[in-house]
């Protein structure tokens, strides 16, 4: 190769990298590693962000790395770019709700209803009319105690200021069953926010409705301006997760589940963990439903809250009965009391079907009161418990006016 042909070979070489190095530089297709979108974000991610995006998930960018390994499972968002704005529902006020529960036991007719008004419809009481009130007050699941309480009351009171006047007995009826119902209990639920969210355990046999009680119970609050977030610690029962999340989702509440057959414990521990970094005012859990009678569960249900209370204390714990099964729920709310300190009873069921007695006996047997009554299948059918708006539908009586001064 003789000097002029090297000559233009080198100047073809310097040429060909010139043309590379401004391709390059001019923007050609370089590769780089690129931010996340995550990444690229300015600022904390908001409080309502990390709570819910409404439609049952939870943001997981504040949750603790370093946490001890669970198997909970956390309902994720789905893509906000694509996802459409879920449709909110607005939960029934707490005053309409609680004036349409009423009428609605006031149509009522158990055999307690219809004993107690027999009785002030008879111009003359015999010994026998006395004992037919008896059987009627047993049989409506009053309780012996109760039972002989008010009879004892009843005649005395009666005796004592007769029966001439049928709006002067109906009166001493009504004072005798409001003092049998016991108004000076304290009601009101305790999901005051502290330093941690209030934290509520539900808890129950199968069939009592706790899954749908929880649910009804994050309306309730939802319709007081509460942050809520739902724990699905039930992971033996294959639906109850879907059945909370779309409780939750129809009122923007987010859910904390498991997968089917995880250790309950690490569920609830998991989701008390997310309320405490989310901020929100109510964490509640639901449990499995479990027999009485079957030692391993109710132990079991021992842990769930004694893991929570490692994070924040439980602050109710909610023994949800169905109200038609009479004695056989006394039993079961006996054992529930001695493993988890129950709090306060949520009676289902409360319809025509049930017998009102044991809102007396089930008080009475636990020392704690009757917070929720269900008086239907409805959404928002879920509503404080009043002594005397009961005591006033038994009788038929409309003329009490409905206050609340609860939560």
């Amino acid at each position: 190769m003789d000097v002029t042909t090297l000559w233009l070979v080198v100047g073809a070489v310097v040429i060909a990298a010139l043309v590379v190095v401004g391709f390059v530089a001019g923007g050609g297709p370089a590769l780089q590693r690129g931010k996340s979108a995550a990444e690229l974000e300015d600022g904390p991610t908001s409080r309502a962000a990390a709570r819910s995006d409404g439609a049952g998930g939870v943001d997981l960018d504040k949750r603790d790395r370093t946490a001890p390994p669970t198997d909970a499972l956390i309902s994720l968002q789905p893509d906000l770019e694509t996802a459409p704005e879920p449709m909110l529902e607005r939960p029934e006020a707490l005053q309409s709700r609680l004036a349409r529960l009423r009428l609605r036991l006031a149509g009522t007719n158990t055999a307690l209803s219809r004993g107690l008004l027999a009785l002030i419809a008879r111009d003359r009481i015999d010994e026998d009319t006395w004992e037919d009130f008896e059987d009627t007050l047993l049989t409506s699941d009053l309780g012996v105690g109760p039972t002989t309480e008010l009879v004892t009351a009843l005649r005395s009171r009666l005796r004592v200021e007769g029966l001439a006047d049928s709006g002067a007995a109906r009166n001493v009826l009504r004072e005798e069953l409001v003092k049998l119902v016991d108004p000076s209990l304290d009601r009101s639920l305790n999901t005051a926010r502290t330093d941690t969210p209030a934290v509520v355990l539900i808890v129950g046999v199968n069939g009592t409705g706790k899954t749908t009680t929880a649910g009804k119970l994050a309306r309730v609050l939802v319709a007081e301006d509460r942050d809520v977030l739902l724990g699905a610690a039930d992971t033996f029962r294959a639906a109850a997760a879907e059945q909370l999340q779309t409780w939750g989702s129809r009122v923007g509440v987010p859910t904390v589940r498991g997968a089917e057959g995880a250790d309950p414990a690490s569920v609830a521990f998991e989701a008390v963990k997310v309320g405490i970094e989310a901020e929100v005012d109510v964490v509640l859990i639901d449990t499995a439903g479990r027999l009485h009678t079957k030692t391993g569960l109710m132990d079991e249900l021992g842990k769930v809250k004694r893991v929570i209370e490692r994070q924040a204390p439980v602050s109710e714990v909610l023994l949800v009965l169905d109200a038609t099964t009479g004695q056989n729920g006394l039993t079961q709310a006996r054992i529930f009391a001695d493993v988890v300190n129950v709090s306060g009873i949520v009676l289902t069921k409360l319809d025509g079907s049930a017998k009102g007695g044991i809102v007396v006996q089930v008080q009475r047997e636990l020392g704690v009161p009757v917070k929720l009554v269900g008086l239907g299948e409805g959404v928002d059918d879920l509503a404080p418990f009043e002594p005397e708006v009961f005591v006033d539908a038994l009788l038929g009586t409309g003329s009490h006016e409905i206050t609340n001064n609860r939560h």
